[in-house]
C-alpha cells in the first residue's frame, strides 16, 4: 500500500536557532493514525505546517498522497491541499458570513475531487455535511441558520471537523483541536474524530500537549522542548 505520508530525513530550524525537526523517517499508510506529542515549543505546529505545504526552508523529502512537497509549484501545493488534505485549526477559522452547513461544505467548492466523493457517500455535498454534522452530535435543524459566532466553542469545534472530514481527504492534520474541551468531551469528540476519519478513509495527524489523548492513537512521535 502507498503511503499517504511520508518524510525522509527532515530537518528544520528558524534562522540562528537550534534545530527544531529532526524526524529521520515516517510513513503512514491509508487509516493511519498518528499522535503527536510534545510541550510548547517542541515544534508541533511547525511539524503541521511543514506536512501542509505552508512552510519550506527544510532539508529531506515530505510526500503527500505520492506527491513530493518540495517539487511543487504554488499552485499546486494549493490544489493538493483543496484535494488531499483536510485541516483542523486551533482556531477554527471558520467564516461568519456563511451558516453551519456551507462552512462544512466549503471544501468542496475548491476541490472537485472532494466535491465528487461527498455526491459518492450521501448523494450531494449538502446531505453529506448534514451528516457529518449529525454524526459529529449537532442539530442541523435547529442550528442551521444560527450564525457561527452564536455557536459555543464546542459546537464551532465540531463544525471545523466536519469540514475537515468532508469530501474524504487523504490526510487530515488537527492542531491541538481539544484544548478547549473538558475530558469527557474531549474523549467523545477523539473517538468520533477517529471513528469518522476510519470511515472515510483518512489518515489523521493530531498534535496535543495532553498525553491522555496518547492512548487513542496506534502511531506517536514525541517532540522535546527545546533549549
Amino acid at each position: 500500500m502507498n503511503p499517504v505520508l511520508s518524510l525522509t530525513d527532515v530537518r528544520f530550524a528558524w534562522p540562528e536557532g537550534h534545530q527544531l525537526i529532526n524526524i529521520d523517517a515516517l510513513e503512514l499508510t491509508a487509516g493511519d493514525h498518528l499522535f503527536i506529542q510534545g510541550p510548547s515549543g517542541s515544534g508541533k505546529s511547525t511539524l503541521l505546517n511543514l506536512l501542509g505545504g505552508f512552510l519550506t526552508g527544510y532539508q529531506g523529502q515530505i510526500q503527500v498522497a505520492g506527491q513530493v512537497m518540495a517539487e511543487l509549484s504554488r499552485r499546486q501545493l494549493d490544489q493538493l491541499r483543496a484535494d488531499r488534505l483536510g485541516i483542523l485549526f486551533q482556531q477554527f477559522n471558520l467564516l461568519p458570513y456563511l451558516d453551519l452547513v456551507e462552512n462544512v461544505s466549503l471544501p468542496c467548492r475548491f476541490s472537485k475531487a472532494r466535491s465528487e466523493n461527498a455526491k459518492a457517500r450521501s448523494g450531494s455535498v449538502h446531505q453529506e455535511a448534514e451528516r457529518l454534522l449529525q454524526r459529529l452530535g449537532l442539530d442541523v435543524l435547529a442550528l442551521g441558520k444560527r450564525p457561527i459566532t452564536q455557536l459555543s466553542i464546542g459546537q464551532q469545534q465540531r463544525v471545523a471537523a466536519a469540514r475537515a472530514l468532508i469530501g474524504s481527504p487523504s490526510l487530515i492534520i488537527a492542531d491541538e483541536p481539544t484544548s478547549a474541551l473538558d475530558p469527557h468531551h474531549r474523549d467523545l469528540f477523539i473517538e468520533l474524530l477517529l471513528e469518522e476519519s476510519a470511515q472515510c478513509g483518512s489518515s489523521l495527524v493530531l498534535v496535543s500537549h495532553d498525553p491522555a489523548l496518547a492512548p487513542f492513537f496506534s502511531h506517536h512521535l514525541s517532540l522535546e522542548a527545546q533549549p
